[in-house]
């Protein structure tokens, strides 16, 4: 076990990628919102290791969040922006720009970025043109972080995610608690990633000291409505009633309609070919069904 592992942002992700790697690592510490989070948290052992948890609201930098960042040796940043601008940078720039043993940070971002391509499919060559605004903060932080990384002189690999399932988070779940809605808009698709295999890009950019945008998806976009429908047969369960598009659009939030503005099928080659990652789950397929097998040993 060598150097300190700090996440910024220490929610469902980074939680995943402490619990697989972060053994490797001599000491690690997160960040919350709110202190009822970091004390359960602080409690937790995750994988065999536990984290030191400290209160970030993202408005303010005490000198014990400057010193976490002073002793990280790899950073992972998982926090959004908020009011156009990144939280951790608005607050920690400096100390991350001073921080002695600092070897590299990991960005996690969106495909979003990517905005609408009607289907088609993309790389990480592809222009920016993101559709939310949500998503123009994001281009907008991980340029930051980019320059930030190039004047401090360490790589910083800027991690694109397609959509997160996995334990406790997927459509097993959905279903068996009633939420589940199979809304079909014609030609719609996108891509996925189970956490654990977000994990694996997350410790290959870390080990491997990369710099530059990788795609973190799966192999096969699909139709949002087809993990549900295999999840069902999964469960033995009939699936949901097909709902159009136009019919949904009345009963459901603002944002959950903002990920049917956009439809792409992602390239992940670059996670492969320059990061060495074997995805475990290749589609929602294999996801799914792992999952409901360490249900069915629960």
């Amino acid at each position: 076990m060598t150097g300190t592992l700090l996440c910024l942002g220490f929610g469902y992700v980074a939680r995943h990628y402490a619990a697989n790697y972060g053994r490797r690592y001599a000491r690690i510490i997160g960040t919350t919102r709110k202190a009822e989070n970091a004390a359960g948290l602080a409690a937790q052992n995750f994988g065999g290791s536990a984290v030191e948890m400290l209160v970030f609201d993202g408005k303010t930098a005490t000198p014990a969040h400057a010193a976490a960042v002073m002793a990280a040796s790899v950073l992972v940043v998982s926090i959004a922006p908020a009011g156009g601008a990144d939280p951790a940078l608005a607050c920690l720039r400096d100390a991350v720009a001073a921080a002695p043993r600092l070897e590299m940070a990991v960005y996690l971002s969106t495909i979003a970025v990517y905005g609408n391509h009607d289907g088609r499919w993309i790389d990480e060559t592809t222009p920016l043109a993101p559709v939310l605004t949500r998503a123009g903060d994001r281009i907008e932080a991980e340029q930051a972080w980019q320059a930030l990384g190039a004047a401090r002189g360490i790589p910083v690999a800027v991690i694109r995610i397609a959509g997160i399932y996995g334990p406790g988070a997927n459509a097993l779940e959905t279903l068996k608690a009633g939420r589940s809605r199979r809304i079909v808009k014609p030609g719609q698709v996108f891509n996925r990633i189970h956490v654990d295999d977000l994990a694996q890009v997350i410790e290959m950019a870390a080990v491997r000291r990369a710099d530059g945008v990788f795609n973190a998806a799966d192999d096969e976009p699909a139709a949002p409505g087809d993990p549900i429908a295999f999840a069902a047969s999964l469960l033995g369960v009939a699936p949901p009633a097909e709902i159009a598009f136009e019919e949904a659009k009345k009963t459901t939030t603002p944002f959950a309609l903002s990920f049917y503005g956009e439809s792409k099928r992602v390239r992940n080659d670059r996670i492969k070919t320059v990061l060495g990652v074997s995805l475990r789950y290749p589609t929602y397929r294999e996801g799914l069904r792992a999952l409901a097998a360490a249900a069915g040993k629960a």
